[in-house]
């Protein structure tokens, strides 16, 4: 009898049989990573309340609503309070709104909030920041106390 049909034996490498074989090329042009919007947010907002200065994050409703959500058990403290990012394939854009401590140079606070959050953004995230605006939308005074404009007087 005689045997027309061909049989190819390849030898398979040790390491494929291990499963230590690896894959060739740029680990990084194996898949894609997306970052939400939200994660850039809160890590801009933890960079800018570590700024000696910035005395809270969002203007006064949002303050206010942070504030009852806080007293809410399980609600909180909002890390992306007062930030807004928008976040593209490779770059992102911030937005935010910062209340400043009476008696800080506010150009000295913003300088140093906008360098705060884009080393903290590009280093954690490998998006290239191009812009930080900063709205300071209120100066806590000395005096002031923030509970009293979110509590009804005594009777």
């Amino acid at each position: 009898m005689t045997d027309t049909g061909t049989e190819t034996t390849t030898e398979v490498p040790a390491r494929v049989a291990t499963g230590t074989r690896r894959g060739t090329g740029d680990p990084a042009a194996r898949g894609r990573t997306t970052i939400a919007d939200g994660v850039v947010a809160k890590i801009a907002g933890m960079a800018a309340r570590d700024v000696v200065g910035v005395y809270a994050l969002g203007g006064g409703i949002a303050r206010t609503l942070g504030a009852v959500r806080d007293r809410v058990p399980g609600g909180g403290r909002s890390a992306t309070r007062g930030v807004k990012a928008e976040v593209g394939e490779v770059q992102t854009a911030l937005d935010l709104e910062i209340v400043v401590e009476y008696g800080v140079s506010i150009v000295a606070v913003s300088r140093t909030v906008r360098e705060n959050v884009i080393a903290a953004v590009e280093r954690m995230t490998g998006l290239e920041v191009v812009e930080v605006n900063i709205n300071v939308g209120d100066v806590k005074l000395p005096d002031e106390d923030e509970d009293d404009d979110e509590r009804p007087p005594l009777q």
